[in-house]
């Protein structure tokens, strides 16, 4: 199941860093520390993710 989360993680990672950047452009926070914490809080809601879709997919 490892393998499988890993790889999940490479496309949820990217795809909640992208979003959670877009965000804060959006609302105005556009200093490089918004960027970078918004990077780091995609990266590390997308671990959890993965693992329950790995789980999914190995289940299923």
């Amino acid at each position: 199941m490892l393998k499988i989360a890993s790889l999940v993680y490479t496309i949820a990672g990217a795809t909640g860093m992208g979003m959670l950047i877009v965000v804060a452009l959006v609302l105005g926070y556009d200093t490089k520390e918004y960027m970078i914490m918004a990077a780091a809080l995609g990266a590390v809601l997308a671990m959890p993710v993965s693992y329950f879709i790995a789980k999914a997919i190995s289940e299923f």
